[in-house]
């Protein structure tokens, strides 16, 4: 059976002394983020996870979850304590708004926790997540009336909520969605229409299910620009603000798919539900897009989580299951074999992984930390710039975090030869489970492409023109240190590459369209690459300080200069291949006609 330990020590290291968190104690939110209070939510956050969740993983993945002839889902077993337990330790709470109940912590201590509970059991940590992600939007658009009807028990976790958005006929392109919102007379819609692959959309963890549904109503624009917002619960709250009458909405069927099984992905009918219209008339996909945007961080999360728990138990097999010797002899002489572990091969996947999830939940949690400062900076230029870069890195972080944490994943599971094929050590599970990280909340080519096609070019370039300034002043800041010039120097050039990637879309993207399109997969990897890089040039810097004092951890901070020194010599390269593949551009791409890919009899 897999094992899982939060990496508490990796967090806290992150937290504490690259992003010195502390040290914005000035900032409204942040004055409870004392270090020992960061230290006490880290620990207790990674017990709760490692010795709650996780032992349920693979039971849910067997299980699975059961819809009744009543249209009543139950959730496997262990699940519904589970979360019990989840919200009466006040989980759900960390960082929403103290006004409705919340903590208000910094999202740099949500995104920790949201590691550690999709590490730990990913098809549970939908429940809550996303719960998180409706909360947000309906506190964004929601009246004064609305937020204290549903944010109180939503931010408890007494009740959840969902976001419905894709149809039987249509995912991406949201305007061509049929649900339809007939005004009743008494300010509420009747909601009528069936959503498709709704996670979370009916199950037994909670008294009351808040579903936030995308439709039309009569005369709207047939098109993204006649979408309007919905709040739809599943029982109707009465007026003690408890679940009352039962609404029209019912979950027809759950979907049966690839991983995640212990989630439930439903099909939800509305039949004439009762429905508050959520924010303005045909302006609900702006609402929804508050939602979708926290959503695809927590996806790119889920890539770092499922890398985490397969590298963790790969590396327990590497150093346990014995075949063969090291190329430079016996490693261990009394024994037939040696580990697996001595092997450079399957040192080059533990590596390749390591170095990844390090970088990956150091960008993860540099990431939330724009996501406070975007509301909490001192000044409206910091605010700004928090902004513009949260907004650039969010596709790069769900499109490569999830890329890369599939094919981690993998590569673990290969480390284990036919053993990682079969059920029962769990590795094909984290395959399975991390596969739709990288099509939800918006496919990687999507992400791709919003990266490209809108987040490049936004307000003249400002985000991506600050981004390459702050990469820019981190390596000339490291060019003097021994220990990391070269690290430097080699992301130096990655870095070029992406400029001269940039440079290339602009002299060639307004001409052929498809130019853009054709590389914009490949421009996503590149700017994954730097960024992982600059937040090994971060980490390798700090670890440099920790490493003047009189530290006790010593191997552990120049473990940060080794991978550091790795990822830059075996990762950073990749930034040139791509950045050529990107100017081969779209004409042998596109060119042969549709007959042409047909399989001839």
């Amino acid at each position: 059976m897999p094992t899982y330990t939060a990496p508490t020590r990796e967090t806290r290291f992150i937290i504490n002394e690259m992003l010195d968190l502390a040290s914005y104690g000035n900032l409204p939110g942040f004055e409870n983020a004392t270090q020992d209070m960061i230290d006490t939510v880290v620990n207790e956050a990674g017990k709760f996870c490692s010795e709650v969740l996780a032992p349920l993983n693979q039971i849910g993945d067997e299980q699975g979850c059961t819809r009744h002839e009543d249209g009543s889902v139950t959730t496997p077993d262990g699940f519904k304590e589970a979360y019990q337990s989840l919200v009466e330790s006040g989980w759900t709470t960390l960082t929403g708004p103290e006004e409705f109940g919340g903590q208000e912590l910094p999202h740099v201590l949500g995104f920790a926790f949201e590691e550690y509970i999709g590490t730990a059991n990913q098809a549970f940590a939908m429940y809550p997540g996303l719960t998180g992600g409706a909360t947000a939007a309906l506190l964004a658009a929601g009246t004064q009336e609305q937020k204290e009807m549903y944010a109180p028990k939503m931010i408890s976790g007494e009740w959840s909520g969902t976001m419905n958005l894709t149809e039987p006929h249509c995912g991406t392109d949201l305007g061509m969605i049929r649900t339809k919102a007939e005004p009743t007379g008494d300010g509420s819609y009747a909601i009528t229409g069936t959503k498709i692959f709704i996670s979370a959309g009916e199950h037994d963890l909670t008294s009351n299910i808040i579903h936030l549904v995308l439709a039309k109503t009569p005369g709207a624009p047939d098109s993204s620009k006649g979408i309007s917002l919905f709040v739809v619960p599943k029982f109707i709250v009465d007026e003690n603000g408890e679940p009352g009458e039962r609404n029209g909405v019912t979950c027809g069927s759950i979907e049966k798919k690839m991983g995640i099984h212990g989630n439930a992905t439903c099909v939800l009918n509305y039949d004439g539900a009762t429905g508050w219209m959520l924010g303005e008339e045909n302006k609900g996909l702006a609402a929804m897009f508050v939602m979708m945007n926290a959503a695809r961080l927590g996806v790119g999360m889920q890539g770092l989580a499922q890398a985490e728990v397969a590298y963790q138990n790969a590396v327990t097999y590497a150093l346990d299951r014995r075949q063969g010797r090291a190329l430079t002899g016996p490693a261990d002489k009394d024994a037939q074999a040696d580990p697996i572990f001595v092997h450079p091969d399957v040192r080059r996947m533990l590596m390749d992984a390591k170095v990844f999830n390090e970088s990956m939940r150091a960008l993860c949690l540099w990431g939330a930390l724009q996501v406070d400062l975007t509301h909490k900076a001192q000044t409206e230029e910091e605010r700004q710039l928090a902004d513009d870069l949260i907004g650039l890195m969010t596709p790069v972080i769900k499109g490569y975090g999830t890329d890369k944490g599939y094919d981690i994943a993998n590569n673990m599971q290969q480390v284990y030869g036919g053993h990682g094929y079969v059920t029962e050590w769990g590795m094909e599970q984290f395959v399975r489970d991390s596969r739709i990280a990288m099509i939800y909340e918006g496919t990687n080519g999507v992400q791709a492409m919003d990266l490209c096609g809108r987040k490049l070019a936004s307000k003249g370039g400002r985000a991506v023109q600050a981004f390459f300034a702050m990469i820019d002043e981190e390596i000339a800041s490291a060019k003097d240190s021994p220990e990391l010039a070269d690290v430097a120097t080699k992301l130096e050039k990655a870095l070029g590459e992406q400029k001269a990637a940039t440079m290339w879309f602009m002299q060639n993207a307004m001409a052929n369209p498809n130019n853009l399109g054709a590389g914009a997969h490949h421009y996503m990897h590149i700017m994954g690459i730097v960024t992982l890089g600059f937040m090994w040039l971060k980490m390798g810097k700090t670890a440099l300080q920790q490493l003047a004092t009189d530290t006790e951890d010593r191997a552990f901070y120049e473990a940060k200069l080794t991978s550091a020194a790795y990822y830059a010599e075996r990762f950073l390269p990749d930034a040139g291949a791509l950045r050529r593949k990107l100017e081969a551009g779209s004409d042998n791409m596109m060119k042969l006609s549709a007959e042409a890919f047909a399989t001839a009899a």
